[in-house]
């Protein structure tokens, strides 16, 4: 699959030009992850979009994420977190990354408190 750096670079210089977001823990989010280099998750459309659970704030401009996919392959690094803009959703374990503020777009929901839970305790289990 042929991945257009190009077109990423240049959405993430207006990218880089923006203000950071208020977020919080728990939030889902539409988040810029870009083109990224082979098995790492990349965003999706025009503006390189993908859902995203906020997992951990470091402070205002830093947080800690989890990208979403519809995959519905099983998988124990795949835990599902129920309907996300519509469509079932699971938080990818492997892809948990760091993200500054800047890359959030636009908020999409809240996960339910037992579902997080979960999450985090996945988390723990990998490390």
């Amino acid at each position: 699959m042929k991945k257009d750096f190009d077109v990423w670079n240049t959405q993430k210089k207006i990218t880089q030009n923006e203000s950071g977001r208020f977020y919080s823990v728990r939030e889902i989010w539409w988040c810029k992850l870009g083109v990224n280099i082979g098995s790492e998750q990349d965003g999706k459309g025009d503006n390189f979009l993908r859902p995203c659970i906020i997992v951990r704030g470091f402070g205002a401009d830093t947080c800690l994420v989890l990208p979403l996919t519809t995959s519905s392959k099983n998988h124990f690094l795949r835990v599902p977190v129920g309907l996300v803009d519509g469509k079932e959703a699971r938080a990818n374990l492997s892809q948990l990354r760091l993200i500054d503020t800047r890359r959030l777009v636009e908020k999409i929901g809240f996960l339910e408190k037992e579902k997080f839970e979960i999450l985090i305790k996945r988390i723990r289990e990998l490390f």
